[in-house]
């Protein structure tokens, strides 16, 4: 199956010169959805994770089907402010200021094999910071997996682990 035919590019969004690639459509498609869900299983499993973490908020998406289609755990890292209880953080830079990345401190046992999920490769800012904040609770963090790659962004460059993606786009 063409993944691609699934994920509709909208021009000029968010705002103008920007070409999004939109999820929403291959979601609405139980075919094409279960198919990412599948060929993402078979680039995660050989890196034999005990847990993924799903990047909020599309990393969730993709992130608990796949641990169930593994048979592992799933914890998620959200944005700043909307865990609730004990949490560890990490801040990162953007391009204009920072974001932050939490996870709640009880979500990973230390020595841990985490694959870190979201739906798309950028710049690689959200993935990086996303792999620190694991290591820093505790993880191994053997690999990302996304189902989009941007790789005239160069993301991967920003990342010290694999990352397996499942359609790329050039331009």
């Amino acid at each position: 199956m063409d993944l691609k035919a699934h994920i509709r590019p909208i021009p000029d969004f968010p705002k103008p010169g920007i070409l999004f690639y939109d999820i929403t459509t291959l979601l609405l498609h139980a075919e094409a959805l279960k198919e990412a869900v599948d060929r993402l299983a078979t680039v995660v499993r050989p890196y034999k994770p005990d847990l993924l973490a799903g990047i909020e908020s599309r990393g969730f998406i993709f992130g608990a089907p796949l641990a169930y289609a593994l048979g592992c755990g799933f914890s998620i890292l959200r944005k700043k402010g909307k865990l609730p209880g004990r949490i560890s953080a990490h801040e990162y830079a953007l391009e204009y200021g920072t974001d932050t990345l939490e996870i709640h401190d009880d979500a990973v046992q230390p020595g841990q094999r985490v694959v870190l999920i979201d739906d798309l490769l950028a710049t690689g800012g959200t993935l990086a910071a996303g792999a620190r904040l694991l290591r820093q609770v505790g993880a191994v963090v053997p690999a990302a997996a996304c189902v989009i790659e941007l790789s005239f962004l160069y993301g991967r460059s920003k990342l010290d682990i694999p990352v397996e993606t499942l359609v790329t786009y050039d331009s």
